[in-house]
């Protein structure tokens, strides 16, 4: 929303969507323990149950885009660690939907399909979130800026290695690559060296990061109180950066929003 200056499509379908997925994982579990030995009906249970969390799944998907769509986006390091975010997480929903599917799942069950599916939603998607947040809210928290390029540096040598750590691992599921294993047949020898390459050049890309950090605080550029503009409309952004002790000293009387 602040970077493409629109206000988020669909705010209150997005929030029930949130709502919907916390309440649908509750009742979803089973779909870890198709091989235990569940009857029939059990599974055929859990299998649309687990179908149905993709549906307000897909509600916030459509709403990330939409906010998008037609919207005066601007590329900042924040931004383009957010759409990494919605790529990542979609690849991993719909390797979800996939494994969702109980008789799919007999031969993917503890593969390296499994392995691929969980990081690309919990571990892709969750980390790039968080650098999308830090690379914003940093400026707010320190008072100092990172520059731009080294976010987004970052971003694509972490985007590149990621998926190329991850990737591969959905082909060796598919070929029988069981998981938890410290050793392996020459056959699935080639993917995971790319996979292994991956990681390499992930690991690359924190040392980036790192030196990113060292160069705000170095070169101490200020970052004033609202580096990102007009489509930071946000409470913190009138305050001063870093925000003081005691932040609002009279209560904000709010007169508009976007929501």
């Amino acid at each position: 929303s602040t970077f493409s200056r629109k206000p988020i499509f669909g705010y209150l379908g997005m929030a029930y969507a949130m709502v919907a997925i916390g309440v649908v994982g509750f009742i979803v579990w089973a779909h870890h323990m198709y091989t235990a030995g569940l009857s029939l009906n059990t599974q055929r249970y859990f299998v649309f149950a687990t179908m149905v969390i993709a549906v307000p799944t897909g509600v916030k998907i459509f709403s990330w885009i939409a906010t998008m769509w037609g919207g005066s986006i601007r590329f900042t390091a924040p931004m383009v660690w957010a759409i990494g975010f919605i790529f990542l997480f979609t690849v991993g929903g719909v390797t979800g939907v996939v494994l969702a599917n109980a008789g799919v799942d007999r031969s993917l069950h503890a593969t390296y399909y499994v392995v691929a599916h969980f990081h690309y939603v919990l571990s892709l998607g969750a980390v790039f979130g968080i650098f999308a947040g830090f690379y914003y809210w940093f400026p707010k928290m320190s008072g100092y800026m990172i520059p731009d390029w080294i976010g987004r540096l970052h971003f694509w040598v972490a985007f590149i290695g990621a998926n190329l750590l991850f990737f591969p691992q959905h082909f060796l599921g598919l070929a029988g690559m069981p998981r938890h294993y410290v050793d392996y047949p020459d056959a699935f020898a080639g993917w995971h060296f790319w996979s292994s390459i991956g990681s390499y050049i992930f690991a690359a890309g924190l040392l980036i990061f790192f030196y990113g950090v060292y160069v705000a605080f170095s070169r101490k550029e200020l970052a004033g109180d609202n580096p990102w503009g007009e489509g930071a409309t946000t409470l913190e952004w009138t305050l001063s950066s870093p925000p003081p002790f005691h932040q609002f000293e009279t209560l904000p009387r709010i007169v508009g929003s976007d929501h």
